[in-house]
C-alpha cells in the first residue's frame, strides 16, 4: 500500500482572541447553570438532572481552560519576544 503524502505545506493555525473566547464561553456555562438552578425541580421530576450538572462540569472545565489558555498566551508572548532581537541582530549587518 502507498504511502500517503501531502501534496502543500498545512496552513499555519488561527490565532484570534483565545482568552477572550474561552472566558465567554465559560461565563455562558456559569449562566446557564444559574438560569437552570431555580427549574432543579422540575428537572428532576423528569429525570434530567444531568442538564444543571452539565452547564457546572462546563463552568468548571472552563476555568481550567482560561488557565490553560493564559499560560500558552504568556508563553507565546514570552517566545516572541525572545525571538524578536535575534531576529533584528541578523539582519543589521
Amino acid at each position: 500500500m502507498a504511502k500517503w503524502t501531502p501534496k502543500h505545506e498545512a496552513p499555519e493555525p488561527l490565532e484570534g482572541p483565545v482568552v477572550a473566547t474561552i472566558t465567554g464561553g465559560t461565563i455562558l456555562w456559569f449562566v446557564l447553570f444559574l438560569v437552570q438552578l431555580p427549574f432543579y425541580g422540575w428537572f428532576d421530576d423528569r429525570d434530567l438532572t444531568w442538564w444543571v450538572w452539565t452547564c457546572l462540569a462546563g463552568a468548571g472545565l472552563g476555568l481550567i481552560g482560561i488557565w490553560y489558555v493564559r499560560k500558552r498566551d504568556a508563553a507565546l508572548k514570552r517566545h516572541a519576544a525572545a525571538t524578536a532581537p535575534e531576529a533584528g541582530e541578523r539582519q543589521a549587518p
